[in-house]
């Protein structure tokens, strides 16, 4: 292990884009002495092993966490509670919980009452991804220069959230510590709803009759093409993402479909200043994303 590892054994449940991007960074920059890697099918794991961002593999979760210092959840949200029970009695004292989901308050929820004494909950959401998946699709520099955030509950040990901290960082991330209610507000918004948007507009063009459906794949402009791509993401975990995240993805999609409605009227009485303006104060969102170097 090298002198420099933050972590002597890290156990990744579920290596997937995120999973395996992160196994990845840790292994190149040695953060991390031994990882172990968990997932659903032996072939992902014999994967995991070929390609060299694991040094060992088992189905078994429980196994996956024994000893293990640093213990990341990377599967879909809405599979923490399950393994939060087939895990918690197997935690090491003074170990790290922690996991890469886009809802934080169900994290808290799901995995909080299965987290013993001693060990310590700290989860995160790397805001960063492709729509790929599976152990294959990662790759060492998915977090440079994009931000995770942590949502450590009220009382969390702040030498394991520093921790947290200095591993992100060393992803080459920005980190923020956030409460996860408000964490969950704003990825509704940044995040979220744009992926329902996308869903629902590509689900449109498959209704289309043959011959539009077709000409519309054919003459795809950038616009469509790029929400071709959002709804290519994992389905399950986006199914997850939205029951989980219901409350603050309901009130963001009433919002929406209330300006929704003003464009609509717009539109329809030839209000033409109305959507000059709108427009151009839309336009001013795009420059500060690339002001934030997050384009």
């Amino acid at each position: 292990m090298s002198e420099t590892a933050l972590f002597s054994r890290v156990a990744l449940l579920g290596i997937g884009l995120i999973g395996s991007s992160l196994a990845r960074r840790m292994k190149r920059d040695g953060m991390s002495g031994h990882i172990v890697a968990n997932a659903r099918t032996q072939k992902s794991i014999d994967t995991a092993l070929q390609l060299g961002f694991a040094d060992s593999g088992t189905l078994d979760q429980a196994e996956a966490v024994k000893d293990a210092d640093l213990v990341v959840v990377c599967s879909p949200v809405g599979t923490y509670a399950e393994i939060g029970a087939r895990i918690g009695k197997h935690l090491k004292p003074g170990a790290i919980l922690s996991d890469v989901g886009s809802v934080k308050e169900a994290v808290i929820r799901d995995l909080g009452p299965h987290v013993p004494t001693g060990v310590h909950l700290v989860p995160a959401h790397p805001v960063a991804g492709t729509e790929h998946s599976g152990p294959e699709s990662g790759f060492a520099e998915l977090f440079e220069s994009r931000w995770c955030v942590l949502t450590p509950p009220t009382g969390t040990d702040a030498a394991a959230v520093a921790k947290m901290e200095s591993l992100w960082k060393g992803c080459g991330s920005n980190v923020e510590i956030m409460e996860a209610r408000h964490h969950d507000q704003v990825m509704a918004m940044t995040s979220h709803l744009p992926h329902l948007i996308a869903y629902t507009i590509v689900g449109t063009a498959t209704d289309l009759e043959n011959t539009l459906q077709n000409e519309v794949v054919k003459y795809s402009a950038g616009g469509f093409r790029d929400f071709t791509r959002i709804a290519a993401s994992d389905p399950t975990m986006w199914r997850d993402i939205f029951l989980n995240n219901r409350d603050a993805v309901l009130e963001i999609l009433q919002r929406f479909t209330e300006d929704l409605t003003a464009l609509q009227r717009a539109i329809r009485w030839g209000e033409g200043d109305k959507l000059f303006e709108h427009f151009l104060r839309t336009r001013e969102i795009r420059r500060g994303v690339i002001d934030a170097k997050q384009a």
